[in-house]
């Protein structure tokens, strides 16, 4: 088994484009938020194939941080056991 991208409780931030999923890993990384741009995992539907990775303890202040920047990402899911479960989706008009 190859090494895995997302630990068992940790939390994805998919986003449905490119653009997005960089703007907002350029705003966390500024307030200093340990997050990570990582490929989507096959199991997630991305458009862009892009993700944001970060641990549970984060998850208010990232998802504010986003909300705060109209820059919420297409679903938010949570790795459990070796399943991704979606916690939340967010609509987007013309953002």
């Amino acid at each position: 088994m190859g090494q895995q991208v997302v630990a068992e409780g940790q939390y994805l931030a998919v986003f449905n484009s490119t653009h997005r999923v960089l703007k907002a890993e350029g705003r966390l990384k500024a307030q200093g938020l340990p997050i990570m741009l990582i490929p989507a995992p096959r199991a997630v539907q991305a458009d862009c194939g892009l993700a944001i990775r970060f641990d549970e303890n984060l998850r208010e202040a990232v998802m504010q941080l986003l909300a705060d920047q109209s820059l919420l990402p297409a679903f938010l899911c949570q790795l459990r056991g070796d399943e991704y479960i979606i916690l939340q989706e967010f609509n987007h008009e013309n953002h």
